[in-house]
């Protein structure tokens, strides 16, 4: 729809269906969303039946926000906030996001801010005009979060600029042409790492994930003819923060792509301090990015976030659906419904079908399903992963035999997902007196990763959101746990004689602090090493799995070499990843199935036999695609 059909549609919607003296002031496009400026607000907010009309009547999602003209300013809002919500309240932090006319409210208890059926926010709408949300104040503060809030604010006018051209974009005429639908491989099929798909339409051109091989410098195929110029991109889409999936994110900004960014706010977050520590990391070892920090800043910027369950235009004739993954904070299988319900093809990303100690098991339901791409990571016939029960009890068993023998226990885990599992198990297993207690170091982005996760409670499990928001008891902060905020604070831990458990970045050993542990313990059989995650082909971690006899590593500058002698296991159980038997249960309970599946993410050998498997049980038409192969879907 064209933006004068779009302004002309909403012109009689106001015409035919507003009451008296309500006026519909100003009409902006921001990215995806249509934005309608009232003078009463108030007269939308209490007939909801408004914001649906009209999101009907144009086929568009609807925001209704006060005129500025009238707004209060944020000064003037902040200091009736806090005369209006009681003390008891005891808020912490009010944030104003002007894009959006809301003000939110952190506050300790947030019931007591909303007040009685919403007496309180309700008195706030109408006294200040922004429009009032509560949310709980995080356990933990999180650097990273306030810093993007800070950051949003302090690029506002750039980013309604920027916002108005996606929307404008956006609306652009359809062809006439009968619509058609196709998926290029541009990383990740048949192998681990570099993720990237491109779903390209009669209209459109998507890009989905685009990510970083950790085994080596390979990139996605940036280079294919479809892919480029990347300024014809309509959007790039995240599943999830992890490098191997949004690694490269900044790199299609420096050379050229101006467009939306869509995943869900953590996933943003996260996506932000992975991407600056891999800079850090990168500097520190004297290399060369392919992007800098200004492009991560840019990244953060051009992000519109979604929530679950949200439906929303992306590009003339794709609407995107985001649900949750279960594989880390804010990880999404992401729904595209094309054209006029021409078709409908999901994404993955990587996926959990099994509720873990953090998230739900991923959603398995869809209004509409044809194609799906899923990952097979661990797709082979023998790929069976031990519960998660096995997983702790395993983890548990190796590290009372380490600290009993005066070792130090190595746990190398990604900062998100892994390590919080990882620290839950400890936690509960050293209070219950199962491992014997001794200082947990976490060094990395390990605590930050952590306090991400509490500013997010929305996506944690029931259970574990139940625990901490209203029982008040938050592992987490157990006094078990301490930060390594420094070198000479790690330089203390390696040395220090005492029996500990480290848990350090990064997950497959490609480099970070967990690497100063190594170099250090490795050569002491009395210590121990647990392998908490996947470690991808080409990774120091995968070699150290495959039985490494001896360490070639890099220490300031030179090689040095010295014999591995720690004991070393595999606590499977604590996979992100969706196991042969999880995987194959959750195209049996998908509903609606698809008709076609294509695979992604595993090796070789994994994809095809998942695809055997799939297409003899369920009578599926599956495909293993090769990195530039396209494969028409609709």
């Amino acid at each position: 729809m064209s933006y004068e059909s779009l302004v002309q549609g909403i012109r009689e919607l106001v015409r035919e269906g507003l009451p008296e003296g309500v006026k519909v002031t100003a009409i902006e496009l921001e990215g995806p969303y249509v934005v309608l400026y009232t003078n009463q607000l108030e007269a939308f907010l209490s007939d909801g039946n408004l914001i649906r009309q009209a999101s009907q009547k144009i086929h568009r999602r609807v925001i209704v926000r006060t005129d500025p003209e009238i707004l209060m300013t944020p000064q003037e809002a902040e200091k009736i906030i806090r005369e209006v919500v009681p003390p008891e309240a005891e808020i912490s932090q009010v944030f104003f996001e002007p894009e959006t006319g809301e003000v939110a409210i952190e506050a300790m208890n947030p019931g007591a801010a909303i007040g009685r059926q919403a007496s309180t926010l309700n008195d706030l709408k109408r006294r200040i005009g922004w429009v009032p949300t509560v949310v709980r104040t995080p356990p933990m503060q999180s650097k990273t979060v306030d810093e993007v809030r800070i950051f949003l604010r302090s690029v506002f006018d750039q980013r309604q600029k920027f916002l108005k051209k996606v929307g404008t974009r956006m609306s652009r005429d359809r062809s006439e042409e009968r619509i058609w639908a196709r998926n290029s491989s541009l990383g990740g099929y048949r192998e681990v790492g570099r993720s990237a798909h491109l779903l390209t339409t009669t209209n459109s051109k998507v890009l989905i994930d685009c990510g970083i091989d950790p085994g080596s410098d390979r990139t996605p195929y940036f280079n294919a003819p479809e892919a480029l110029p990347l300024e014809n991109l309509d959007a790039v889409v995240i599943t999830h923060s992890h490098m191997d999936h949004a690694g490269l994110v900044p790199a299609l900004i420096k050379y050229g792509y101006d467009g939306p960014i869509y995943c869900t706010a953590p996933t943003r977050d996260l996506m932000a301090l992975l991407l600056l520590d891999s800079l850090k990391i990168m500097n520190s070892e004297g290399r060369r990015g392919l992007f800098d920090s200004s492009h991560v800043r840019k990244v953060v910027s051009q992000t519109i976030p979604l929530r679950w369950g949200e439906t929303t235009d992306v590009a003339p004739d794709l609407r995107l659906t985001m649900h949750n993954a279960g594989h880390i904070l804010g990880s999404s299988i992401c729904h595209f419904h094309i054209g006029d319900g021409d078709h409908n093809m999901a994404y993955t990303g990587d996926i959990k079908f099994e509720r873990t100690w953090l998230f739900n098991p991923a959603s398995n339901r869809f209004p509409r399903l044809e194609s799906l791409v899923m990952e097979s990571t661990y797709g082979g016939h023998r790929d069976i992963q031990p519960s998660r029960t096995q997983g702790a009890e395993e983890l548990t068993r190796f590290a009372e035999k380490v600290i009993l023998r005066k070792g130090h226990l190595l746990i190398p885990v990604f900062a998100v997902g892994r390590s919080q599992e990882v620290m839950l198990v400890i936690e509960e297993k050293m209070r219950l007196g199962k491992i014997p207690k001794v200082p947990v170091y976490l060094d990395g982005m390990i605590y930050e990763a952590t306090a991400i996760h509490t500013a997010y409670p929305e996506y944690l499990n029931n259970q574990l959101r139940t625990q901490i928001f209203q029982q008040g008891d938050n592992p987490f902060l157990s006094d078990i746990f301490q930060r390594v905020e420094s070198p000479q604070k790690r330089s203390a831990v390696i040395d220090d004689r005492e029996p500990s458990i480290v848990l350090a970045t990064s997950g497959m050993m490609s480099g970070g602090p967990v690497m100063e542990y190594f170099k250090s313990w490795a050569a002491d059989e009395r210590n121990g090493l647990v392998f908490a995650g996947y470690q991808a082909e080409g990774t120091f971690g995968k070699r150290l799995q495959q039985g490494l006899p001896e360490a070639n590593v890099n220490d300031n500058g030179r090689t040095v070499s010295f014999p591995v002698r720690t004991e070393m296991v595999n606590a499977e159980g604590f996979s992100g990843h969706s196991d042969r038997v999880q995987l194959v249960n959750y195209v049996a309970t998908l509903d609606p199935r698809p008709q076609r599946i294509l695979l992604c993410h595993g090796d070789e050998s994994k994809s095809l036999e998942l695809a055997t498997a799939l297409h003899k049980r369920f009578g599926l038409e599956t495909r293993v695609p090769y990195n530039l192969e396209t494969v028409r879907v609709l």
